[in-house]
């Protein structure tokens, strides 16, 4: 090759890197810190009602209406920030029938209230709004609205915005700390159409000028990104789940012409159910029902109001990603990681998007489980030891970037998963580990959680200290290594790569017994007869032979 264009090719590289890594290091904005932080506009007041009340024009692509606002005061303030990306714009903001002023800073509105907020009252504002949403270009990464038809030439549109922010199309406090108690969401679509959204349907009213408005209403709290619209040219069936807390109600909404195929297919969500009950607990919203929703994207985890678009097909879109083991194809992708995510993501929240991995670490995890409950062990096992090739261990888990609404690596779904998984290991005993599971469920029920109270919640349920597991596995790229030699008889080994204080015990086989060892970074020696090892491959650790490395 000339050695010119090799220069080049280099530099070019060396170049994308250098650009990767700032990316990784940018400094917050004042957009990112109105968007991310629990700013003063937001801590005095706490949220507790929703009604959404709004026209969707499938031909026009926009949207208006109202969000009317219920809140507790807290502490005495005057301002209050709810937030509404551009290009849609606030008209009109009031309360108790007079007009309130209000700034716009980017895509925060600063709402001067003309009332006394005076602590534990609650009042309502409603804000009035309109515009046309960003469009989702590759939903559900990008974000935004799906405006797509579906093969009759109807109308089908979706909406998803986790991480972009439900601000993208509704006005709303857009931070995840603070769950809204209950909402009424008033959709009104053409005659011809059906607007699904969360919880139950309370009514459809029919109109003079061939619409129709859907009143869904939720009883339980609800994260932001998990409120959702979806219209389409829809048909219904539905089951009923005997589950722990009794009779769930199963409605799935698809297009007319999928019907006879979803009713085959769709017997994997009470299959789904069933698996997560028994690891997780209850499902959390049988207030809300569940439902299986087809939009025109691969599928997103709106609160008891799951989005499905994977074809009806089992794997991820017909192939065995994200774990390349067989069994990727013995269920439907998007059924059970969506569905997973009513325990950990909708039921238990973030309070920050910077310890994400709570939602993807943990649904991610929940395959594999599916997986062992209905095919083994070893089965769940194998599934979740094949998404390794997936981890880049480019960044941590958690940067630590709190604040600022910026996701970390992408790595919380497969290494969260894995170490997860490797946790377990260190347990040892599959129904404590399923307890602690069942018990995070339950101890943290409808609550946003950080990553800290989680670690500390299992370090204390197993009775262990796992500050320097977890800082580890998520504050650092580092792979731990098991370094061993045998010399003369004994088994020399330890921990390299790895934090100050790393000491994760690790079971191996050695001479034919499974054993236990607990290194540290410094070397410990024990007997051994033969001259191999078996390091346990469910732990996600490297193994190193430094006596094939001394030899050679």
């Amino acid at each position: 090759m000339n050695i010119r264009l090799i220069i080049l090719i280099s530099l070019l590289n060396l170049n994308i890197f250098s650009q990767g890594l700032m990316e990784d290091k940018l400094l917050p904005t004042r957009q990112d810190t109105l968007r991310g932080s629990i700013t003063p506009e937001r801590e005095w007041w706490d949220l507790t009602y929703y009604h959404l009340d709004i026209k969707v024009e499938p031909d026009n692509k926009f949207i208006s209406g109202s969000n009317t606002v219920g809140y507790r005061v807290l502490d005495s303030n005057k301002m209050m920030q709810i937030d509404l990306q551009e290009p849609m714009k606030i008209t009109s903001v009031e309360a108790n029938g007079k007009s309130l002023k209000f700034n716009r800073e980017g895509n925060a509105y600063l709402i001067e209230l003309n009332q006394k907020q005076k602590k534990n009252d609650i009042n309502y504002i409603k804000i009035n709004y309109e515009g046309f949403p960003k469009e989702a270009i590759r939903a559900p990464w990008d974000g935004g609205l799906s405006w797509a038809k579906d093969e009759n030439g109807n109308h089908f549109i979706a909406t998803s915005c986790q991480g972009l922010g439900a601000s993208v199309w509704w006005p709303n406090k857009d931070h995840m700390y603070d769950e809204v108690d209950s909402m009424l969401i008033s959709v009104n679509v053409p005659k011809n159409l059906t607007n699904v959204s969360n919880g139950r349907l309370r009514k459809v009213t029919e109109h003079k000028n061939d619409t129709k408005t859907f009143d869904w209403f939720v009883a339980n709290p609800i994260n932001n990104y998990g409120v959702n619209i979806n219209i389409g040219d829809y048909v219904s069936f539905s089951d009923v789940y005997k589950g722990e807390k009794g009779d769930l109600d199963i409605d799935n909404y698809v297009l007319s012409y999928n019907l006879e195929k979803a009713k085959e297919h769709f017997k994997q969500v009470p299959m789904m159910i069933e698996a997560f009950e028994h690891w997780f607990g209850p499902y959390p919203f049988y207030e809300d029902s569940f439902k299986i929703v087809e939009v025109p994207y691969l599928g997103m985890e709106h609160q008891s109001s799951i989005t499905y678009g994977n074809g009806y097909q089992n794997g991820y879109k017909g192939s065995s990603y994200p774990s390349n083991s067989k069994w990727g194809l013995e269920f439907d992708y998007i059924i059970i990681h969506e569905g997973g995510h009513e325990w950990f993501a909708n039921n238990i929240t973030y309070i920050d998007i910077a310890d994400m991995w709570l939602h993807e670490g943990f649904t991610t995890y929940s395959e594999n489980l599916y997986v062992e409950y209905y095919f083994g062990k070893e089965a769940g096992s194998e599934y979740v030891i094949s998404s390794r090739s997936g981890i880049s261990n480019r960044k941590p888990m958690i940067t630590g970037e709190y604040g600022i609404n910026r996701e970390s690596s992408g790595d919380i779904y497969a290494k969260g998963a894995n170490v997860l998984h490797t946790l377990r290991q260190i347990v040892d005993n599959d129904e404590i580990w399923r307890q602690t599971l069942r018990g995070i469920n339950k101890d943290f029920y409808h609550q946003t959680v950080s990553s800290k109270q989680i670690e500390n919640y299992i370090s204390n349920t197993l009775n262990i200290n796992l500050d320097k597991f977890f800082d580890q596995y998520l504050r650092d790229v580092r792979v731990p290594v098991f370094e061993y030699k045998i010399i003369k008889g004994e088994l020399f080994y330890r921990w390299n790569n790895v934090i100050d204080g790393f000491d994760m015990p690790v079971e191996v086989i050695i001479d034919g017994e499974n054993k236990v060892l607990n290194p540290t970074t410094e070397f410990k020696n024990i007997p051994i007869k033969n001259l191999y090892i078996n390091v346990d491959n469910n732990y996600y650790i490297y193994t190193k032979d430094l006596k094939i490395i001394i030899d050679s």
